[in-house]
């Protein structure tokens, strides 16, 4: 992750205006390891900046993403998420309460044996497992 001086260089030197909404909208993204939408960050920035809207939170996320400091997760949700951890990681989401959580791994016998396989050459990697999280889990163990 980031410093404030640092995404402010970042920022700058792609040619974008530093205002303390976008910096507060990266510093909540980044601040614990969650995978939020839009929405879901505006709720969170929106104590502290009452006046920010959450068309402002979607742009930043856009100029976020466009400047390689965040990702966008390809979630089957209508809403995009966000991870802030821009690190090559896998992702697991819960398919009841749509939780997602990192999963860390050495990916690079995979794609060795992806492009055995395949001939391509990868230039890029997204892995999403899908199932139950230990919450939801718990919760239909106890209705039953």
């Amino acid at each position: 992750m980031l410093t404030s001086l640092e995404l402010t260089r970042v920022l700058r030197n792609s040619g974008y205006k530093v205002t303390p909404q976008r910096l507060a909208v990266y510093e909540e993204l980044t601040k614990e390891a969650w995978h939020p939408s839009a929405e879901m960050l505006y709720e969170r920035v929106k104590e502290k900046y009452p006046a920010m809207s959450l068309a402002t939170v979607y742009k930043t996320m856009e100029i976020l993403y466009n400047v390689h400091v965040i990702r966008v997760l390809n979630t089957p949700e209508a809403s995009l998420r966000y991870d802030g951890d821009i690190s090559d990681h896998a992702h697991c989401q819960c398919t009841i309460c749509n939780a997602i959580a990192d999963i860390w791994f050495d990916k690079d016998e995979l794609t060795r044996k992806v492009e055995t396989e395949t001939e391509y050459t990868i230039t890029s990697k997204e892995l999403y497992f899908f199932g139950i999280c230990p919450a939801c889990r718990k919760s239909a163990l106890e209705k039953h």
